[in-house]
């Protein structure tokens, strides 16, 4: 018991923390309750996805600006493809596409050998124009009964289905894989990419999949995003220097090597119900994005700091 509580105490704080601060939301609106966390869990779900993406790519020693365009490219192409053919093929070629994607992100850092912050920068700007050829303004049409999985409340009380999709889709990902051999691969290399191919990894090959993995959760997050508004939307949103926040509030180390997806996701509602609050205390909407911006800044800073401190002993 004593182990588990050690290996897992970061993300029991984190889940600590998030109870105290729905307790203040409850303290601030007494109005708050199963259908304001429904619609938290709704709204913190796209955000939720790019974390677990941006995630599994920091844990293998990288990381992708492009999460947040990868998303507007799959969101416009399940608003356009649905509009157009059956649901079913077209949720499945956004998956897909979602996933080449990342792997083509991969792929350029491992062959081209340029840093990856360069890479997903550029891709970036690739992947926005994309968006844009597919969709120049906000169209398209999602599926209904993609939007009743997001928006019809709740599969049991004080459960939303938000939350619950979020949570089979990262199970059914990232559970088989987390105590694999690829698993395994992905943290070796992200500790230290040198011993890892000496002790025989692949680490280009594992490289190209945790971003094709960053890929896939990518899809998600863009399906996610237009099942909320109903259409897909070409301009990026303000998802990447949050999920970086949140990636680093969740435990996991910016070297790579350390951490998990629940610290993250958790990370992901602790940003929410802050914001939540800031609102529902009528503070200025310009104001609390300053707020947002400052925390998001000063989480990745102190992760920074950590991570060239850990290097240096």
């Amino acid at each position: 018991m004593s182990n588990f509580l050690r290996k897992n105490a970061w993300v029991i704080g984190l889940s600590i923390l998030l109870a105290l601060l729905l307790i203040v939301t409850k303290m601030i609106q007494p109005s708050f309750g199963a259908s304001g966390l429904e619609s938290v869990a709704r709204a913190a779900l796209p955000f939720a996805f790019a974390t677990a993406g941006m995630a599994v790519v920091v844990i293998v020693g990288g990381i992708d600006l492009s999460v947040a365009s990868i998303m507007a490219v799959c969101a416009v192409t399940a608003a356009f493809l649905m509009e157009r053919m059956a649901s079913v093929p077209a949720l499945f070629i956004v998956l897909g596409a979602g996933l080449a994607m990342g792997l083509i992100n991969g792929a350029l850092i491992v062959l081209t050998r340029v840093p990856d912050i360069v890479v997903t920068l550029a891709m970036l700007f690739v992947w926005e124009g994309v968006a844009l050829l597919i969709l120049d303004s906000p169209g398209g049409k999602t599926a209904p009964w993609i939007q009743e999985i997001i928006r019809d409340g709740f599969l049991v009380d004080w459960l939303p289905k938000a939350l619950i999709l979020l949570s089979v889709c990262t199970a059914l990902i990232w559970g088989p894989i987390r105590r694999s051999k690829l698993g395994l691969s992905i943290y070796a290399t992200g500790s230290d990419e040198r011993a890892a191919f000496r002790s025989g990894v692949f680490v280009g090959r594992t490289k190209i999949i945790a971003y094709g993995i960053c890929g896939l959760f990518c899809a998600l997050g863009g399906l996610s995003l237009a099942a909320l508004t109903g259409i897909g939307e070409p301009v990026p949103g303000p998802y990447l220097m949050a999920s970086v926040a949140a990636v680093v509030l969740g435990g996991v180390v910016l070297g790579g090597g350390k951490g998990g997806l629940i610290g993250p996701i958790i990370a992901v509602f602790i940003l929410r119900i802050i914001r939540t609050i800031l609102t529902l205390m009528a503070v200025d909407p310009n104001v609390t994005t300053i707020i947002e911006g400052t925390i998001m800044v000063a989480v990745v800073m102190l992760g920074t700091a950590a991570t060239m401190r850990g290097a240096k002993t």
